[in-house]
C-alpha cells in the first residue's frame, strides 16, 4: 500500500502515415458544416496528409493545471506532422459554456473544444464515423463512450481521459495505530472501512475519522456502492431504501463529528474539497478522486497512499471524465477529426494522462496499464483497479443531462438532513422527486 514503484516514464509521440478520413464525405460542403442525417459512417475515404498543409485549426481548451504542458507538447507534433497550425485557445473552466455558445450563436465556432459535458452542445456537434470509421468507438472502453454514442451507433465526441473518486489514506496514522490497510486486491467492506477508521482516531487523536469532498459526485460513490444510482440511461433510477442504507453511515459519522459536519454546512450548495484537512493530518481516510494524486504527492507530509474503495452491493468507484469534441460548424472538419484521433493515439493519450494524472479510456491502455510519474504510480494502480470493478450503471448517471443539477440536490438534501430539517428517508424520497424534474426540464429543450 505505500507509495513504491521503480518504473520510468516513456513518452512516444506517434506520428501517423496514411489515414482514413473523409475528404468531403457524403451531405458534406467542404470547408462547412455537415448534416449527417442519413450518411453512413463506414463511407470513409482516403486522405493524403498533405492536404491538410497550411490550414488553421482552433482547439478552446480549458486547462487543470499539469496537463496543459502535455497538451502544448502534443500540440507542437501534430502540427509538425500536418504542416498545420493549431490556435491553442485556454479559457476558465467556468466560462467554457457561455464563451462556445457565444462564438456558436455568432457563426464563429471553433474547431474543437475540451468538454466536461456534453449537454449545452449536443445538437452542435459533429459526428465522426464519417471521418474516423464506424469501428474507432472500439478502440475505447464502453463505459466512457456511454455519454458519446447517438441512437445511430456514431460517436459525437471521443472520451479523452476519465476520473475516478476513491479512498486516499494516511499511512503514518494506520501505523501508529496498528491498523492494516486492506490489499489492492481485496477491498474492505463499507463496515470494516468504517470500523478501521474509527480505531485510527481512537488510537491517534485524530479530528476526524473520514472525510470527503462536499460533492455529489462523491456522494454518488457511496450510492454506487450500495447499488443504485442517481440516473440510468431510461431515466430516474434511484432507489430509495439503498439510498437510505448509503447515506446514513454519512450522516450518522457527522452527528458525533466523526466526518466533519461544520464542513459540509458551511458553504450552501458549493463544491467544497476536503483535501486540506487530509493534508493537517486530521483525518485518516479521505474520499475524493484521481485529480488530487499530484497535490497530495507534492504537499503531504507524512507517507500516504490510496486504498481501494470500500464495497457493498459493488466495488469501485464513480466516474468522470473529459472529452475532445469538433462543431458541425468547424471550416476545417476532417482536419478536426483528424486531430481528435492523434491526440488519442495509444502513445500520445499516455503522455496525457502520464502529466494530468487520469486514467486512460482507451482499451489498449487500461489493459497495459499507464506508467505515471515513480512517486505516483502505486496510487494510480489501485485507481486503474477500482475502474475496473466499477458498476457501469455509474457511467450511465454521470452521462445523463440530468446529473449535475441532481449530484447538487443530493447534497441540498444530505444537508438539510445533516441540520436536523429532515429525515433521511424523506430526504432520499424528495431527491427522487427533485431528480425527476429536473430531468423532465432538460430534456424538454
Amino acid at each position: 500500500m505505500r507509495i513504491r514503484s521503480t518504473a520510468g516514464v516513456v513518452a512516444v509521440v506517434a506520428a501517423s502515415g496514411a489515414m482514413l478520413l473523409a475528404a468531403c464525405a457524403p451531405g458534406q460542403v467542404e470547408g462547412g458544416s455537415s448534416d449527417t442525417g442519413g450518411s453512413d459512417p463506414t463511407e470513409v475515404e482516403s486522405v493524403d496528409p498533405s492536404e491538410f498543409a497550411g490550414k488553421t485549426l482552433n482547439y478552446v481548451y480549458f486547462t487543470d493545471g499539469p496537463d496543459e504542458a502535455a497538451t502544448r507538447e502534443l500540440i507542437t507534433a501534430f502540427e509538425e506532422t500536418y504542416d498545420v497550425t493549431v490556435n491553442l485557445e485556454i479559457l476558465p473552466y467556468a466560462d467554457l459554456v457561455t464563451s462556445v455558445t457565444q462564438r456558436l450563436t455568432g457563426g464563429n465556432a471553433p474547431d474543437v473544444a475540451r468538454l466536461s459535458t456534453l449537454q449545452d452542445f449536443r445538437a452542435d456537434l459533429l459526428p465522426l464515423g464519417q471521418y474516423l470509421g464506424a469501428d474507432y468507438r472500439d478502440e475505447f472502453l464502453e463505459g466512457p463512450l456511454q455519454a458519446v454514442v447517438e441512437d445511430d451507433g456514431d460517436i459525437i465526441a471521443v472520451p479523452s481521459d476519465q476520473t475516478l473518486n476513491g479512498l486516499f489514506v494516511n499511512v503514518d496514522l494506520f501505523d501508529q495505530a496498528g491498523v492494516e490497510l486492506p490489499d489492492p486486491q481485496d477491498p474492505w467492506t463499507w463496515e470494516e472501512m468504517l470500523d478501521a477508521a474509527s480505531k485510527v482516531k481512537a488510537a491517534t487523536g485524530t479530528a476526524y475519522a473520514f472525510a470527503m469532498d462536499k460533492s455529489g459526485h462523491r456522494l454518488s460513490t457511496v450510492l454506487s456502492q450500495y447499488g443504485t444510482a442517481l440516473l440510468s440511461a431510461d431515466g430516474v433510477a434511484l432507489d430509495e431504501a439503498k439510498a437510505v442504507a448509503a447515506m446514513q453511515p454519512l450522516v450518522d459519522m457527522m452527528a458525533v463529528d466523526d466526518m466533519p459536519r461544520d464542513f459540509w454546512l458551511g458553504s450552501g450548495s458549493r463544491y467544497e474539497g476536503a483535501n486540506e484537512i487530509f493534508l493537517a493530518g486530521e483525518t485518516p481516510i479521505y474520499l475524493s478522486g484521481t485529480w488530487n494524486v499530484g497535490l497530495i504527492d507534492e504537499n503531504a507530509e507524512f507517507e500516504w497512499a490510496v486504498a481501494p474503495n470500500a464495497c457493498e452491493a459493488e466495488c469501485g468507484g464513480f466516474p468522470g471524465g473529459k472529452y475532445m469534441a469538433a462543431f458541425r460548424e468547424s471550416k476545417n472538419p476532417a482536419l478536426a477529426a483528424e486531430f481528435i484521433r492523434f491526440m488519442n493515439e495509444t502513445g500520445n493519450q499516455e503522455i496525457f494522462l502520464q502529466a494530468a494524472g487520469s486514467l486512460p479510456t482507451r482499451v489498449d491502455l487500461q489493459e497495459s496499464g499507464v506508467t505515471y510519474p515513480e512517486s505516483r504510480q502505486a496510487a494510480m494502480d489501485v485507481f486503474n483497479l477500482d475502474l475496473g470493478r466499477t458498476p457501469t450503471f455509474g457511467y450511465e448517471s454521470n452521462a445523463s443531462p440530468a446529473f449535475s443539477g441532481s449530484a447538487t440536490e443530493l447534497v441540498n438534501q444530505i444537508s438539510e438532513v445533516v441540520a436536523g430539517n429532515k429525515d433521511l428517508p424523506t430526504a432520499m424520497a424528495d431527491l427522487r422527486t427533485s431528480t425527476q424534474s429536473i430531468l423532465d426540464e432538460v430534456t424538454s429543450w
